[in-house]
């Protein structure tokens, strides 16, 4: 099962654990995600279910390609990150 984290700036607007789940895409991993933490979705993707802007998702250490499908290939072992996107001076 692959990993999911959550950076504590993103669990500091929305109540989230990190949890284990299947899939072979990250839009299959964080539907598992999703289903046991129904606000958080809501957080993470807009309405069209494409990535927010003021978020990102790095999988094994890489920033993922596809923002709007999250069609990225999941490893059983992989780390998913997602967080907030920073900006500021």
């Amino acid at each position: 099962m692959a990993k999911v984290f959550f950076t504590a700036n993103l669990r500091r607007h929305v109540d989230c654990a990190g949890m284990d789940a299947d899939g072979l895409t990250v839009r299959e991993v964080l539907a598992q995600v999703f289903a046991a933490q129904d606000r958080l979705g809501a957080y993470v993707l807009d309405d069209q279910g494409a990535l927010r802007k003021h978020m990102t998702i790095l999988v094994d250490g890489r920033r993922i390609r596809d923002r709007e499908r999250l069609s990225d290939a999941v490893s059983p072992s992989s780390e998913i990150w997602v967080m907030q996107a920073l900006s500021g001076g």
